[in-house]
């Protein structure tokens, strides 16, 4: 994994196994806005990080990893068109303000950059691309299995006394299930999976869904082709969210939804006989389409952290960032069942009370 492991105390090679262990005592998962925050902290609290020269015979040790091959992310991932504007909570990393002025920059190219700038500052040494595969009990450690993702047999097993899972939920996003969905005979995307606009201007698309930076996918739609809004929820446009393209597409209508529709037909989608609300569009019964985009939103990436049988989101079970199962491990970001601005901050301070440190 792009690391010398030196034959010490914290590097060490089972016998019969081609896979490597190693001991240090906090992972980190992901290098996404919340891992980078927590890796920040761990570096201003003293632990050494992984490829850190000495780190194999330093006192606390810390690792990072991210299955990216770039810094940067999802936001790599996102639609070109989503501006800056769109992005207000990752705008501030702890401790190195984005020094970016113009708003109106794709978030997939800004934040990137300020991401790797990040890195770079605090010698944070992320090691990617890496999938972490499972994470598990091991005695009093937890053992943290990891794969390059472009080198599968290259396995390390970190040995960890504590874990920051900071995976995020852009892997798995959220499609709901709807009366005549699997008819529908047009395309049918997630707002992640929507890249290049012009792909879309061969027919009316319906967006389904406030997920997050909707206003702007919207407006960029109905750029190049015509777009109904359907939501459940009608949240507001706010003051950061008004580019010059969705104050356009506010003066249109395009940011004014229709209520949700009652099924899916085979060209397009049908809504209900119930009165229209005060604030919300109405239209034809019948809209069709091309293509529907869900911008349903997500779900936490956890899957991994399976065999620890972890209580998570149940009312009480989780306080701050700590799952109450398992002092040990740390919710932050995305994944998190309640996420704010401070849980990475919050997180370390916990894991270090916990583990001494």
């Amino acid at each position: 994994m792009d690391v010398t492991f030196a034959p010490t105390r914290r590097s060490l090679r089972p016998a019969g196994t081609g896979s490597r262990v190693v001991d240090v005592d906090i992972v980190v998962v992901g290098a996404g806005r919340a891992g980078l925050g927590a890796a920040r902290h761990l570096r201003h609290a003293g632990l050494a990080a992984v490829g850190d020269d000495g780190w194999d015979e330093a006192g606390p040790t810390f690792v990072v990893l991210d299955e990216a091959d770039q810094a940067g992310g999802s936001w790599r991932d996102c639609w070109p068109g989503l501006p800056l504007a769109a992005a207000v909570p990752e705008r501030n990393l702890p401790g190195l303000p984005l020094a970016e002025t113009d708003l109106t920059r794709p978030a997939c190219d800004a934040l990137p950059t300020y991401f790797a700038r990040y890195e770079d500052e605090y010698a944070l040494r992320v090691l990617r691309p890496v999938r972490v595969d499972r994470v598990a009990p091991d005695g009093d450690r937890l053992a943290v299995r990891a794969r390059m993702v472009d080198r599968s047999e290259d396995e390390v097993v970190w040995r960890a006394r504590g874990l920051v899972n900071a995976t995020g939920s852009w892997s798995r996003p959220f499609w709901p299930y709807h009366a005549g969905q699997d008819a529908f005979t047009g395309r049918q995307l997630h707002q992640c999976d929507v890249h290049d606009l012009d792909d879309l201007t061969d027919g009316h698309v319906v967006v389904v869904g406030a997920g997050p930076g909707v206003v702007h996918l919207l407006a960029g739609l109905a750029q190049v082709t015509t777009v109904t809004w359907v939501t459940r929820e009608h949240p507001p446009v706010t003051d950061a969210d008004l580019t010059p393209a969705v104050r356009t597409a506010v003066e249109h209508g395009v940011l004014t939804p229709r209520p949700m529709f009652d099924r899916i037909g085979r060209h397009g989608v049908w809504f209900g006989p119930d009165p229209v609300p005060d604030g919300w569009a109405d239209g034809p019964a019948h809209v069709v389409a091309r293509t529907i985009v869900w911008a349903t939103g997500f779900r936490p990436a956890l899957a991994h952290l399976a065999p620890l049988h972890l209580r998570l989101g149940a009312g009480d079970a989780v306080v701050g960032p700590e799952v109450l199962a398992d002092p040990r491990v740390q919710l932050v970001g995305s994944c998190a069942p309640r996420p704010d601005a401070a849980r990475s901050r919050v997180a370390v301070r916990n894991l270090r009370r916990h583990l001494g440190l």
